[in-house]
């Protein structure tokens, strides 16, 4: 009797700790949403990362996809705004979506004049919180597929479950944009990259 209580015991502490690795390897695996390719360029990719070190900005900075970004946050005198505790969840354009704006429109954004219409639009790319991709999925289950967030610029953004993992971004002039890589974590919240810029 004694000897089966103590194969019990082992039987059920193995079967803990096999749970407890399990469970371990789960968290530090990436994980994709939808069943797209990889290489499908509209296709959303969900990644987590389980203790990010950076904050948006200073992860931003250290990114060369992320140069024109970084430099309309420091443009618009918001790094340390968004530097900040937050937490905030930020839908960043990268290079390419910049790309998409005419040069000439583009570099006039940058110069001084034109600062409060750049806060304008980079504030409309932030949320406070930090809303993740199955947030999103969530409110988007109750509301007939459509989640809407508020920006602390003020205006909306409306969100649609488009299938395979992507999600359609609708800004405040009927602009589509398409987030490309999801819940990329940190310290002060969550960023989704999109691959157009959006207007207010």
């Amino acid at each position: 009797m004694i000897a089966l209580r103590k194969t019990s015991a082992v039987l059920i502490a193995s079967a803990a700790a096999l749970t407890l690795a399990a469970c371990g390897n789960n968290n530090n695996q990436p994980a994709q949403t939808g069943s797209a390719p990889a290489s499908d360029p509209a296709a959303t990719t969900t990644t987590t990362t389980a203790a990010p070190t950076a904050d948006i900005i200073t992860a931003a900075s250290s990114a060369p996809e992320f140069t024109t970004l970084t430099a309309a946050v420091q443009s618009a005198g918001l790094k340390d705004r968004l530097s900040g505790p937050g937490p905030f969840t930020v839908f960043a354009p990268n290079n390419a979506a910049f790309d998409k704006i005419p040069a000439a429109d583009r570099d006039a954004l940058m110069q001084p004049a034109k600062k409060a219409d750049l806060t304008k639009i980079l504030t409309y790319h932030v949320v406070p919180g930090r809303v993740t991709a199955a947030d999103l999925a969530s409110q988007a289950a109750a509301n007939n597929g459509v989640a809407t967030l508020t920006t602390i610029q003020g205006g909306k953004l409306t969100l649609r479950d488009a299938g395979n993992g992507r999600w359609e971004i609708t800004d405040a002039k009927g602009g589509k944009s398409t987030i490309t890589l999801a819940d990329q974590a940190r310290t002060n919240g969550v960023v989704h990259v999109v691959d157009t810029v959006l207007m207010p």
